[in-house]
């Protein structure tokens, strides 16, 4: 180890001066070498953790010498906590004597970005496990998000974590996709919305928040992960990337690019995405970087890099700053390419300075920065567990019930299903537990996560029987299942998914469907257990939507959670209890029969149901949909005028009455039509929505402000424009159920919008 040389007293290690100067400093003393040190990350003891994902070997050298490493710097550190289970303390002295190590081998003992996953909370070992993304969507509740986000972040902060790879604003395009689960849904203004919520909330905390994976990863060939993408230019910019857009406002400082490539061109090559768009376009200042191995995946998958040192220059000259999760291409390869005169050092630079900077902005260049370790460490807290609750409790969604819902206090209830009582049912394929876990079976999951068999045996007389697994099974287990249903008063029937990677489950990534029939044998078991003729509730638990069109008229409810994550067990038994009121709404519409996809609410009026074709693409449940054993009234709706100025406002007024003896929670949903326009256009398509919760007898007015940039579309000449015409405003509880339309007429010349145009409605209540 050598000796870091006194650098207190150098201008870029003072936090009064002007950041731009201080990196500038840093930089002009800084070699090659140590430059690209910055620009990649290392990742630690990744091969005792088992391969999480294929080719990661191919990739990661366990031999590094680490030791050599850091004497010239290091720019990031790769899932210090979340590779394999380790215990908290441990995992923060470690990290802690880590990050002192880096300080004092370096010239300039400039200290590593410390990054992990937290898709469903802190992927760490003993973290609170919270819902998945899809039903954060479910919430339809920014303000719960963000606060759940707010403290993901503080528990990872508190362990010396700077950046989190979250949230995930892919718009799901094809249900098919196993990544489908870590979407917040099928509409690009909720993604939006709820993934901005979540930036806001890990920003305030001091954690970077990384916006996956830009672009058009989720419109992927047939819904098969990593598969080219054929999206053409409106798609991408009037569905894919809005998302972006609005999160980017909410101030997430990290990008992070798509594996898949656009019309041939893979998003970590592409300059005209991650630095004329991102950059030039929107204003982005903060880092870029590469998803796992995906510089290696120019050269090893998509053929576009002769070589590493090949695919290391086209990422850089793109515009990614940072090669994740360790220096593949980034270390050797690019410092031959730079030495040999292939890649330019002004290339090398301009990412060093967004690296420096951000670093700068963490306070890791600043005099006297130390590791700090907290004394008391407890990442599943009982004010975490409390919220993830509450956000479980909000995502439950009721599709469909025939008032056998709620059920009665010591009904005999046959709980049977592959989903009934085991742990992981709850969780998705980036919690820790499934996501590293499974790669060591002999350590407990760290966090308790109740069954919905235990959450049931309380209140209920029940019986239990598995009938099949998730895949697989067998004739008894069936038969089984129909005799303990054929002596109970009602079945509760608890279907679904196993979350898992890469094959080793029936939804996650690399986990993609070639149908949407339910996995394995659940459906002939579902048919049989309604062949008893007693009534049977469906408990769905899962990463996407399933075809349920066959059995939905003999189903006496259907009841609907996307990993609820370590408290949905008790969240789903609140439902079928009564305890809680259901307030999910749907962020993916479910299909009818044929499951034709890829097809989602977001249709054109010939991507909808009609005479020219045999095919009927209409939802069984749809976009927005979720019922309620207490739903509000609606009084009145009404706009404050039909004239509405082409860069005006228009104001949408919703009444509501609460006609019940406890809480009604509504999502008021407003649904733009647009019945002429330059292009094909969504028949129908979500541009305001707002949750509403009224306490018993109570009235309330809901006043929406709709900026006539709210109707904007990319026309023709590939701008984004405003019309002058007629529009609708459809206002109701979902995509389909609508309440009030209410036409209005944009008045003025055509407007061309660009990136700072409104993005979202105002809301007063």
């Amino acid at each position: 180890m050598t000796t870091q040389p006194t650098t207190a007293g150098e201008p870029w290690r003072d936090p009064a001066a002007d950041p731009g100067e201080r990196v500038r400093a840093l930089m002009a003393r800084m070699t090659l070498r140590e430059k690209l040190a910055q620009l990649y990350g290392v990742w630690v003891g990744i091969d005792s953790g088992g391969e999480m994902a294929p080719h990661q070997h191919e990739f990661v050298d366990a031999a590094v010498d680490f030791d050599a490493l850091v004497r010239h710097g290091i720019g990031q550190l790769t899932r210090a906590f979340g590779t394999r289970p380790v215990d908290p303390v441990i995992g923060a002295h470690s990290l802690a004597r880590t990050q002192r190590q880096i300080v004092a081998s370096g010239r300039f003992g400039i200290p590593a970005v410390v990054h992990e996953e937290c898709l469903t909370g802190l992927a760490a070992w003993q973290a609170t496990i919270y819902p998945a993304p899809l039903s954060w969507g479910a919430t339809f509740d920014p303000e719960l998000v963000q606060r759940m986000a707010a403290r993901i972040g503080r528990t990872m902060r508190g362990l010396g974590v700077h950046q989190g790879l979250a949230p995930v604003l892919d718009v799901a395009r094809d249900l098919r996709w196993g990544r489908v689960e870590e979407t917040i849904g099928e509409d690009p203004y909720l993604v939006g919305t709820i993934g901005s919520a979540y930036v806001a909330g890990l920003e305030s905390a001091g954690v970077v928040a990384t916006l996956k994976h830009f672009v058009g990863y989720s419109a992927s060939r047939a819904g098969r992960n990593l598969a080219p993408v054929s999206a053409g230019p409106r798609e991408i910019a009037d569905v894919l990337l809005p998302p972006f857009e609005q999160a980017l406002r909410a101030g997430a400082r990290s990008v992070m690019n798509t594996y898949t490539d656009v019309d041939g061109v893979p998003g970590a090559a592409d300059p005209s995405l991650l630095t004329e768009l991102l950059r030039d376009t929107y204003g982005f200042t903060g880092t870029v970087v590469s998803d796992y191995f995906s510089v290696a995946f120019l050269h090893r998958l998509h053929g576009v890099a002769a070589d590493r040192a090949d695919a290391a220059g086209q990422a850089l000259t793109a515009g990614i700053d940072v090669e994740l999760p360790t220096m593949d291409c980034y270390g050797e390869p690019l410092l031959a390419a730079v030495e040999g005169g292939a890649v330019e050092v002004a290339a090398v630079d301009r990412a060093l300075e967004r690296v420096l900077r951000q670093k700068c902005d963490l306070g890791l260049l600043d005099a006297g920065w130390a590791p700090e370790v907290p004394e008391e460490i407890d990442l599943d807290d009982a004010e975490s567990r409390a919220l993830a609750r509450e956000v479980a409790e909000r995502s439950i969604v009721l599709l469909h019930n025939d008032g056998t819902l709620p059920l009665s206090p010591g009904t005999g209830v046959a709980l049977v299903g592959p989903r009934a009582d085991t742990p992981g049912a709850m969780l998705g394929c980036y919690s820790f537990p499934l996501h590293v876990g499974v790669h060591h079976p002999d350590v407990p999951f760290g966090v308790s996560v109740p069954t919905l068999r235990e959450a049931l045996g309380s209140s209920y007389d029940v019986s239990y029987a598995l009938g099949c697994p998730v895949t697989g099974g067998d004739d008894d287990g069936i038969a089984q299942a129909v005799a303990a249903c054929a002596e109970a008063s009602v079945c509760v029937a608890v279907l679904g998914d196993r979350a898992g990677l890469f094959g080793g489950g029936t939804s996650g990534e690399g986990c993609d469907a070639a149908d949407l029939r339910l996995p394995g044998r659940q459906e002939e078991l579902l048919d049989a257990l309604l062949d008893t003729g007693k009534p049977v509730v469906l408990v769905l638990l899962s990463g996407r939507p399933y075809e349920l069109s066959r059995q939905l008229p003999r189903l006496a409810a259907v009841v609907c959670g996307f990993y609820p994550g370590e408290e949905g067990a008790a969240a789903l038994a609140g439902v079928l209890s009564g305890r809680i009121n259901p307030a999910g709404r749907l962020p993916v519409s479910f299909p009818a029969a044929g499951a034709s996809q890829p097809s989602t609410y977001l249709a054109a009026p010939l991507g909808r149901r009609s005479e020219v074709s045999t095919v009927d693409p209409s939802p069984l449940f749809p976009f927005g949909h979720g019922l309620s054993y207490a739903p509000a009234t609606w009084l009145d709706v009404s706009a404050t005028g039909s004239l509405w100025p082409t860069d005006g406002v228009c104001r949408v007024r919703v009444t509501l009455r609460n006609d019940h003896d406890r809480e009604a929670s509504e999502v008021v949903q407003v649904y733009l039509h647009d019945p002429v326009a330059e292009v094909a256009r969504p028949e129908r398509q979500l541009i305001a929505a707002r949750r509403v919760c009224l306490p018993p007898g109570e009235t309330c007015v809901l006043e929406i402000g709709l900026h006539a940039d709210l109707t904007s579309y990319t026309g023709r000449a590939r701008q984004r424009q405003v019309d002058p015409g007629d529009v609708e405003l459809r206002v109701g509880t979902s995509s389909e159920q609508i309440v009030t339309t209410l036409h209005c007429t944009l008045t003025g010349p055509r407007r061309v919008v660009g990136a700072d145009r409104v993005l979202t409605p105002e809301f007063s209540l």
